[in-house]
């Protein structure tokens, strides 16, 4: 084997090879770096550590609405199986204005929202998009389907 095949015979230095092809104006870690391979692999880390920590968070509900809520109920979308009163997630079973009740046991998806006010009005919200970790919100303006008070 000669020396320009393998860079390690006569002396010859494999770091010197390397930098010897290393264009001007850039050092082996700027070559590294701008890799996409390299980019490729913090990128792939980053959302890792984005999934990863969104699992550590409580998926909340957050109430936008006037009234405080005493029954809050979720059913995948488009059907009316109704999964247990969240609100009995809140120590004093009810969420307030502007307060957030912690959601439990829902995968993620898109769900419809049953819930109940103080003034006893029922009203159904379609669609809500449910993220593991994250927080959602209904607002006044979304209660458009409800019943007067029972």
């Amino acid at each position: 084997m000669s020396e320009s095949s393998t860079g390690l015979l006569a002396g010859g230095d494999p770091v010197q090879k390397f930098s010897a092809i290393t264009p001007r104006g850039f050092s082996d870690m700027d070559l590294i770096i701008k890799s996409p391979a390299f980019v490729i692999v913090i990128i792939m880390a980053l959302a890792a550590a984005t999934g990863a920590a969104a699992k550590d968070r409580p998926t909340q509900f957050w109430n936008l609405t006037v009234n405080s809520i005493s029954e809050f109920y979720l059913a995948p979308a488009g059907t009316s199986n109704w999964g247990p009163n969240q609100c009995k997630n809140d120590k004093d079973g009810t969420v307030d204005s502007d307060e957030r009740l912690r959601i439990t046991d829902v995968p993620p998806g898109a769900y419809d929202v049953k819930l109940t006010d103080a003034t006893g009005r029922t009203c159904i919200v379609h669609n809500i998009k449910v993220d593991t970790g994250s927080i959602f919100s209904i607002e006044e303006r979304d209660l458009k389907s409800c019943d007067p008070k029972r």
